[in-house]
């Protein structure tokens, strides 16, 4: 798939700081508290009349899972959604403050598998392996840890139609195909082999406002 530079935003926005996992633990400890000059870029943010015509059928999905799953997942703050109903070339991959009503929106990935013909849209799930899908439903996020594509977070799936993520190496990550310079060029992200792919001048900030112990939510209403 195409690897291309990034476009960087400018502007001021509230985040936190992921390290590499010798120091994953000092960087969790300062989530969302780094200053504007720590993050050289600036996703959407969504207000709480957006979220709520835009995101309410997910965000409800969301909160059932929150209930459902109970003590799996200690931080109940802030939830991920990733709605892939949207094309990849918008920002779908959204994190939401549940106290605020507001979400930080951002480009995601979906697996290649998913979409054979690379349309952008997101055509089927799977939880099997060797699949290259993405896989529906919820996780639970995990440590953070320094990968093959640099700063990542483990994700485990608390459904059957995702408990394979552990197996299948199914996790947060960033690769230069997803950014805004990509979908300017291309019209649309590049695939992934099935985990949640953004973008590398925003990985730092999605890692640190998803952080260990939250939900993410994947679905295609």
């Amino acid at each position: 798939m195409d690897r291309r530079s990034f476009l960087k935003h400018t502007g001021a926005v509230a985040g936190a700081a992921i390290l590499p996992a010798t120091l994953a633990g000092r960087a969790m400890a300062a989530e969302m508290r780094p200053t504007v000059q720590d993050i050289p870029a600036v996703p959407p943010t969504l207000p709480p009349g957006a979220l709520k015509a835009s995101l309410a059928p997910l965000l409800d999905r969301a909160r059932a899972a929150l209930d459902a799953n109970g003590a799996a997942v200690a931080q109940r703050d802030r939830v991920a959604l990733a709605d892939f109903s949207a094309p990849s070339s918008q920002y779908r991959f959204h994190i939401v403050d549940l106290q605020a009503g507001r979400a930080m929106s951002y480009l995601v990935a979906h697996g290649l598998g998913s979409d054979p013909d690379h349309s952008g849209f997101l055509q089927s799930f799977s939880n099997e392996p060797n699949s290259l899908a993405t896989s529906q439903g919820a996780y639970v996020s995990g440590e953070v840890y320094d990968g093959v594509h640099g700063a990542a977070m483990r994700l485990v799936g608390l459904d059957p139609t995702n408990n394979n993520a552990d197996m299948r190496a199914i996790v947060v990550h960033s690769a230069p195909y997803v950014s805004e310079d990509h979908v300017a060029t291309w019209g649309k992200v590049g695939r992934s082999n099935g985990c949640f792919v953004v973008a590398p001048h925003l990985v730092t900030q999605v890692l640190g406002l998803l952080g260990p112990g939250r939900l993410l939510y994947a679905a295609k209403l």
